[in-house]
């Protein structure tokens, strides 16, 4: 199925750890490094992140840059029981940057309703918990060629097990959070090694204090 070409961004300390384990994150990586994943939004057709961080983080996924860009991402969630504030920033500013929201088909009518009544767009998928292979294949159908994915960790685990992500562009802050810390990934559930994806480096540079790595898929 023709898919759009997936980026995905981790924001991490040394130990790819995105959070502590009470859920603090703001701001692992500091301001040169929040510039650049903004510069990213703007270049791409659309943002996407889980229901866990619209929660635990309220963005608003919009590129603030200088200038602002002439034409803001979409913004999708992925979310399987419709789980997200409606009050979130992510409902605002819809005029500029559309909302569309992935859900189960065990989703909540009522909370589809709630969602469409603000202007977001309410796309159902097929089984119990949002197959990430179609929800790109609709994105794709929607004409988004090109896809930031911002996490959370399952988010990013999903794009990783369907082998959906094209690119890793990955800031690490130089902290350590330990083993409590909520990783970037969530488990794979690999059964060797040679089961594990495989990367090449393509560019690494220094933001301040942070790191800022790239690496584009070799398997």
């Amino acid at each position: 199925m023709p898919r759009p070409h997936v980026t995905l961004k981790l924001a991490t300390s040394l130990d790819g750890r995105i959070a502590t384990a009470s859920g603090e994150s703001r701001w692992i990586t500091g301001e040169a490094a929040r510039a650049e994943v903004h510069r990213m939004r703007a270049s791409v057709d659309a943002v996407m992140i889980g229901a866990g961080t619209a929660r635990a983080d309220d963005p608003s996924l919009l590129a603030h840059t200088e200038p602002l860009p002439t034409k803001q991402p979409a913004r999708v969630v992925v979310t399987s029981r419709f789980d997200i504030p409606v009050e979130g920033k992510l409902f605002a500013d819809l005029d500029q940057s559309p909302l569309i929201i992935f859900g189960g088909e065990r989703a909540k009518p009522a909370v589809q309703a709630i969602f469409e009544s603000t202007g977001a767009k309410v796309e159902r998928i097929a089984g119990e918990s949002v197959d990430i292979a179609a929800v790109l294949s609709r994105l794709s159908e929607l004409g988004i060629s090109t896809v930031l994915a911002e996490g959370g960790g399952q988010l990013a685990a999903s794009l990783l097990a369907a082998k959906a992500v094209d690119r890793l562009e990955w800031f690490r802050a130089p902290i350590i959070l330990g083993g409590d810390g909520k990783p970037a990934v969530a488990a794979l559930v690999l059964g060797s090694l040679a089961d594990a994806s495989a990367w090449q480096r393509i560019a690494l540079r220094e933001l301040g204090p942070d790191l800022w790595e790239s690496y584009e898929r070799v398997s």
